[in-house]
């Protein structure tokens, strides 16, 4: 499979706090890594790194073998094209005063996608259809919509410009559990039908092995333990990927 990205020895600070110490990983061509972690391991600020919404302290990533890391200006508007994120808080990253329809259209305008304003709310209602909204909601405000809506809506947006790569950024975490299932779904229908490689950020390691072909796992800002989803899931080596694992419910034992 040919590599999409690969993050070299990445190091991501906040002022005296390292958050990301010396991570290294690859990501194939429509392929799904699951970055699966605690709270505060560092897996969403290095997310971000990999999008360039945050320094990085030292190491290299490369998008198809080249260096995104000291992109500024037009390059940088480029490479957003092809990578974008989809939030764990949908409601908090669509703007309140906005119709999500218009909140669409506008980053189809920052773009210059479409070659009229009609052209462009063509190409959102399709979206809508695509991530399963209906498209006579277009003209809604974020606050009329569940949360389950509300991530397809974030979905649809970050296929707007037509990625290569999505950094999903624990997508289901605030969700129902059904409605979990059914953006995971989702997910990989889209990941099917266009290609798409996934970088799926989690803690939680049952959904994380559901979506992924294979999983890293930090902890303190490290990366400790890689390997297929069934490798991690079923062979684990390191003991944070056993305490992970054995917080995860058993399923079966509950129903017997």
């Amino acid at each position: 499979m040919t590599e999409l990205l690969s993050v070299d020895k990445v190091s991501v600070r906040y002022g005296e706090l390292e958050a990301v110490r010396g991570v290294s990983l690859s990501l194939a061509a429509g392929e799904t890594l699951g970055l699966v972690g605690e709270s505060g391991c560092g897996k969403s600020s290095l997310g971000r790194a990999i999008l360039c919404l945050e320094p990085v302290a030292a190491g290299r990533i490369a998008f198809n073998g080249y260096d995104v890391t000291t992109l500024k200006g037009a390059a940088l508007k480029q490479f957003r094209r092809q990578a974008q994120m989809v939030f764990q808080d949908p409601f908090g990253s669509l703007n309140p005063r906005m119709s999500v329809g218009s909140a669409i259209e506008e980053v189809l305008f920052v773009h210059h996608i479409g070659t009229n304003r009609a052209a462009r709310r063509e190409r959102v209602a399709a979206l809508f259809e695509d991530v399963g909204l209906k498209t006579d909601w277009l003209n809604r405000y974020p606050h009329e919509f569940s949360g389950g809506q509300r991530q397809r809506i974030g979905i649809a947006r970050a296929l707007s410009l037509e990625p290569k790569l999505l950094v999903a950024d624990e997508p289901v975490s605030a969700l129902d559990v059904s409605v979990q299932a059914d953006i995971i779904q989702l997910l990989k229908r889209l990941q099917r039908e266009r290609g798409l490689s996934y970088l799926f950020i989690g803690h939680d390691l049952a959904v994380v092995r559901d979506m992924s072909d294979r999983i890293a796992v930090m902890y303190k800002g490290e990366i400790v333990e890689t390997g297929t989803s069934d490798q991690i899931c079923d062979e684990p080596r390191h003991p944070y990927t056993q305490k992970l694992l054995s917080a995860v419910p058993d399923i079966d034992k509950a129903l017997a």
